[in-house]
């Protein structure tokens, strides 16, 4: 891995009480050690692996003045983590959920891209056998389930101020108040919408073999060239490119399938982030609620699964060999 590490500080807060949170502050830059590298290399490796929400500096963003005077040489990057983590704190310090964590500012290189990543690691508590095979206690950061965690990507903030998507954060696992708070501190908004941007074009493609009039397995087969493309991409950890689909998918009547999304108006970006879950939709049929949890290919509608809108009724024919032997074996058989 290409990962250049420029300069990393690590702070913490520590909670003494109900509602103080306390500041520790380290007075000298981390070291780049061995296992300091192999802890950002695994902080990155696990933060581009998740699903992530783009966001861009507010105007008023304390943290982006204080990035900039940072970036300008007017401050050092201690210092700014230093009150950086103050501001954190009390920000933290305003909800009832404030727990006690390591903060993390680790500037680097990635594939000739210059990032900052900022993170809230919790400590965790596990037991490990030493060389004379005794028992002890040992605490280590949890990286793989941090979700306090936002990074600037600091080429393209300082290239592209208009960009929308600079700035990449987890929404967090606990509520949607870790995302405010997280948020707040950053002095940020959300930017580009993933999700609707991916949503968009499930639609523009539904409309599209809508409007040339294809059968069931044409708009169906269309939907999968599709999602092909797209998947490639995901796993390739590449963005979806609208002139690239388009490319690869034959017109429908005159227009290609980019012709068409520009004349509607689906404000699609020509680069965006794909997105597993809504891209799924493309191929399948998936929902729950109430405790009742459906899954099927979207080929099978009509075929063997029948909806009937008016009662809201699904009819499956034909019950998949371990479903029909658990329901046989629940039922006696009859």
């Amino acid at each position: 891995m290409s990962l250049d590490i420029d300069q990393i500080a690590l702070h913490q807060l520590v909670k003494r009480d109900e509602n103080q949170l306390e500041l520790v502050l380290r007075d000298t830059l981390l070291p780049t050690t061995r296992a300091v590298e192999e802890m950002a290399e695994e902080l990155h490796r696990v933060y581009s692996a998740k699903s992530k929400a783009y966001g861009l500096f507010n105007e008023e963003s304390e943290l982006a003045d204080a990035l900039r005077n940072c970036r300008k040489g007017q401050d050092d990057f201690l210092a700014f983590s230093r009150a950086a983590t103050g501001r954190l704190r009390d920000e933290l310090g305003k909800y009832p959920f404030a727990e006690s964590g390591v903060v993390l500012f680790l500037h680097y290189r990635y594939l000739a891209v210059e990032y900052l990543l900022v993170a809230m690691l919790s400590s965790q508590s596990s037991m490990r056998v030493n060389e004379e095979l005794d028992i002890s206690s040992t605490h280590y950061l949890d990286i793989n389930h941090a979700d306090i965690v936002a990074r600037i990507d600091l080429t393209e903030w300082e290239t592209n101020p208009e960009s929308t998507r600079y700035l990449t954060f987890l929404r967090g696992r606990v509520g949607r108040k870790v995302a405010d708070f997280f948020m707040d501190f950053l002095g940020a908004s959300v930017g580009l919408d993933t999700k609707a941007q991916n949503r968009g074009l499930l639609q523009a493609v539904d409309d599209y073999c809508a409007e040339s009039n294809l059968d069931k397995n044409e708009r169906q087969n269309y939907r999968q060239q599709v999602y092909s493309y797209c998947n490639d991409q995901l796993q390739a950890g590449e963005e979806i490119a609208l002139e690239d689909l388009s490319s690869e998918l034959p017109p429908l009547g005159e227009k290609t399938f980019q012709a068409f999304t520009q004349e509607q108006g689906y404000e699609l970006e020509e680069h965006f982030p794909a997105d597993r879950s809504t891209l799924r939709q493309l191929t399948k049929f998936a929902g729950s609620g109430g405790g009742l949890t459906l899954n099927f290919d979207a080929m099978l509608l009509g075929e063997r699964i029948f909806w009937d809108p008016t009662t809201d009724t699904l009819t499956i024919k034909g019950t998949p060999p371990n479903l029909r032997d658990q329901l046989q074996r629940r039922t006696g058989g009859n």
